[in-house]
Parts: structure tokens; sequence; C-alpha cells
């Protein structure tokens, strides 16, 4: 079960809200499968059916979870007009078995968020918990 504090979830749907009408995407930093920071990345496509990052902003969020003794444990990404699923795309290149896979879908009156783990090209959805105040 991913542990994501509320205050990241608003975050990452307020990104991708600013983002529109492009994918937005990031990093989700913490440990084992709790979230404890966000870390939003730049669609170098800027596309609004796919992303890709920008190697040197990876590096340095590798780098800054590191020196905060924080692991990315998630990948996460915005669909302006489709499900909060993997598309073929996103199947074909989640190469990581240990990341987990956020999608946060727009096409709804509300965000929908939904992740997923990936193995042999295969997701299977991981619950989501929020935790923290929603005041």
């Amino acid at each position: 079960m991913l542990q994501i504090p509320i205050s990241v979830k608003e975050q990452i749907i307020d990104q991708a809200l600013r983002e529109l009408p492009n994918e937005a995407c990031g990093y989700l930093a913490g440990s084992g499968e709790t979230v404890t920071a966000m870390i939003p990345m730049t669609n170098a496509d800027q596309s609004p059916e796919h992303f890709s990052f920008i190697p040197a902003e990876q590096f340095k969020a590798v780098k800054e979870a590191r020196a905060k003794g924080l692991d990315l444990i998630a990948v996460y990404h915005s669909h302006p007009q489709s499900p909060a699923r993997l598309s073929a795309e996103d199947l074909r290149l989640a190469n990581d078995p240990k990341m987990i896979y956020l999608v946060v879908s727009l096409m709804e009156s509300e965000p929908i968020l939904k992740a997923f783990r990936v193995v042999s090209k295969v997701s299977t959805e991981v619950l989501i918990q929020y935790t923290g105040s929603d005041d």
C-alpha cells in the first residue's frame, strides 16, 4: 500500500492542472512505500499524450533525494484526457519493477489518482492510503 500525505496529493493535482494541456510528471520520494516528498519534473516532450524527463533533472532529483536520506519510490504523471490507468506506452517504458507508477486522470470532474506496480510489462494496482489532515 502506497502511503501519500494529502498535501502531496494536492500538490500533484495542482501541478497537473497548471501544466494543462500537457502531461505533468515527477517523482515521489520517501522510504519503503511511504511518500514524504514530491519532486516535480519538467515534461521534456511538452505533450498532452506522453512525457519524458530531462536527464539532468533526473540526476539532480536522485542526488537531492539521497542527500535527504530518501529513495525515489514512485514516478507520477497526469493523463489530461484519459483514465487513471497505464497506457500501452506507459507499460512499454516502465522498466523498474521496484518503482511504483502513479497516474492522475483529469478527465472527470474530480481528479482520480491510481498507482501501479509493473513487472514484466504487466501492471497490478497498488492501493493508496492518504495520510495527514485535509483541513
